[in-house]
């Protein structure tokens, strides 16, 4: 499950070339107009996507807002589970994006479906927190040449929120935040229809892995090198025993994950929320940013020598790998099979040799 696909550049270009033509238009637009309705990110779809749709299909009045984005859907020609992947629900958290892309570009699903959101919160991929130094894009080097990803920000835009900040947010099951927490995608799930534009966004996502019938779903995410958060899997109660299986497996593999369960007491996170209001077995994985560190002041979040983007990113496409073939092994009523990238082959070609 784990091998890696190889697909030239001229054929995928074939297959998908409509797809690059569209992002080359909007992305333009989007950068003239600041912070517009929507920000085109280059993100080239690969053999294996099937379809995409956007994230408004599953709640209409998202439609031509910043919280729409797109969603990309591999399809294998044998029926079984679906699997979810959201990276982008935090805009500076940059694994998650660039794991959820290289799935995008380079995965090839043989049995099942595997839905993938690079971008969960585009809103928060309009700007970046420059004020820490954070920059405001990444850049690669691939097989068509250099690429450039948004680097963006923790947050809803201010300006696409649509209501003043409360002095506190009170989330509806009872956990209290700072005010400005509301625009934080991981702080509203399972959000509302008639919310703010962040709790439409966590509504929709909610809303389409009830309607796809996930089995599993990941939300994708970095924290603080020295965060207690950094290298672990969060499980909602129900999938527990499977991530420790998956963990164990990791270790044996020389990668080495924390596991932890979701409070009843923190609510408003995805891995809780999404696990409580679907039937999906949720998990939520960090792995290591330096761009998050306390005193972070221009971090090198692409090559810092203890923890760069290329490891960060295998260390999530790993340990999703882990957790489906756990999956495999405990649950009879999963079926899921695929290729993709992993840790080995980033560590031998780097991050941008897996993209398109």
């Amino acid at each position: 499950m784990s091998a890696m696909v190889h697909v030239s550049w001229k054929r995928w270009g074939a297959r998908t070339g409509a797809w690059v033509l569209l992002l080359a238009l909007v992305a333009p637009l989007a950068a003239a107009a600041g912070s517009g309705p929507y920000v085109g990110h280059d993100i080239r779809p690969g053999v294996g996507v099937t379809r995409m749709v956007w994230l408004s299909e599953y709640h209409p009045p998202l439609r031509g807002t910043p919280g729409d984005t797109p969603v990309y859907i591999l399809e294998g020609s044998q029926p079984g589970s679906t699997v979810f992947v959201a990276g982008g629900t935090h805009g500076n958290e940059i694994a998650g994006v660039m794991a959820a892309t290289v799935l995008v570009e380079k995965a090839v699903v043989t049995q099942g479906r595997l839905i993938v959101i690079p971008r969960a919160n585009n809103s928060a991929s309009t700007y970046a927190e420059v004020e820490y130094g954070d920059p405001e894009w990444i850049w690669l080097v691939t097989p068509s040449g250099p690429r450039a990803f948004r680097y963006g920000a923790r947050r809803t835009h201010p300006d696409h929120h649509g209501t003043p900040e409360p002095a506190v947010y009170v989330h509806p099951k009872g956990s209290t935040f700072e005010g400005y927490e509301i625009r934080n995608l991981n702080r509203v799930h399972p959000g509302r229809p008639d919310g703010t534009l962040t709790e439409q966004v966590s509504y929709a996502m909610v809303e389409l892995i009830r309607r796809e019938n996930v089995h599993v779903a990941f939300d994708l995410h970095e924290a603080g090198p020295t965060s207690r958060l950094a290298n672990m899997l969060i499980s909602h109660p129900k999938g527990l025993e499977i991530g420790a299986l998956a963990l164990l497996n990791l270790e044996l593999e020389g990668i080495s994950m924390k596991l932890e369960h979701s409070s009843e007491d923190f609510r408003g996170l995805s891995h809780r929320e999404w696990g409580d209001e679907t039937d999906a077995y949720a998990y939520l994985i960090e792995t290591p940013n330096p761009g998050q560190a306390p005193d972070r002041m221009n971090p090198d979040v692409v090559g810092d020598p203890e923890a760069p983007l290329w490891k960060r990113v295998g260390t999530q496409l790993a340990t999703i790998r882990s957790v489906l073939e756990a999956f495999t092994m405990a649950d009879p009523s999963f079926a899921f099979e695929y290729t993709a990238p992993d840790y080995a082959d980033l560590e031998a070609r780097g991050l941008g040799a897996h993209l398109n």
